[in-house]
């Protein structure tokens, strides 16, 4: 297996995230390579500030097992209405498992706060992300210039009572 796709090897542990990852989770978002070229408007100025993690349930995958916990990923979940507003993996753990285990826990997050359809607008490129790990598509989320001029696709989560 390539270092791309080879599954995660060591211990990796989901928590909340806390006012001190809000750098962390800003430069994880502005240097995705999936928001590079055409797509790099839509994320230039973004930032993740603690106030966006006070208000949000917003989650991280750290490495446990190095030094400081480094963030792999991390998605957040708001409440009203549902909807998974972000979800980001660092490029060079893609294709490891950490995007699953970020929407497993984040289904068992909606699960516990009582909800049981949560929408989803996907950045292009990550529409077969979505597909893979069981949202549906439910329409189209019409381009919103001039951060975002290119049409995306919407999903929804069911997320099954246990």
């Amino acid at each position: 297996m390539s270092p791309r796709t080879s599954p995660i090897s060591r211990r990796v542990t989901i928590r909340r995230a806390v006012e001190r990852d809000a750098k962390r989770l800003t430069r994880l978002v502005r240097g995705s390579g999936a928001y590079q070229g055409k797509y790099a408007a839509a994320v230039a100025g973004y930032r993740v500030g603690p106030d966006y993690i006070e208000a949000h349930r917003t989650f991280v995958a750290v490495d446990a097992d190095e030094h400081g916990g480094r963030v792999l990923g991390f998605y957040s979940l708001v409440l009203e209405p549902p909807e998974l507003d972000l979800l980001f993996v660092a490029d060079e753990v893609q294709g490891r498992g950490i995007g699953r285990l970020l929407v497993e826990h984040m289904q068992s997050e909606a699960r516990a706060a009582g909800i049981d359809r949560l929408k989803v607008v996907s950045h292009l490129p990550a529409e077969d992300f979505y597909h893979r790990v069981g949202a549906v598509r439910t329409g189209t989320a019409l381009a919103n210039p001039p951060a975002v001029p290119w049409d995306r696709p919407e999903f929804e989560f069911r997320i099954p009572s246990r």
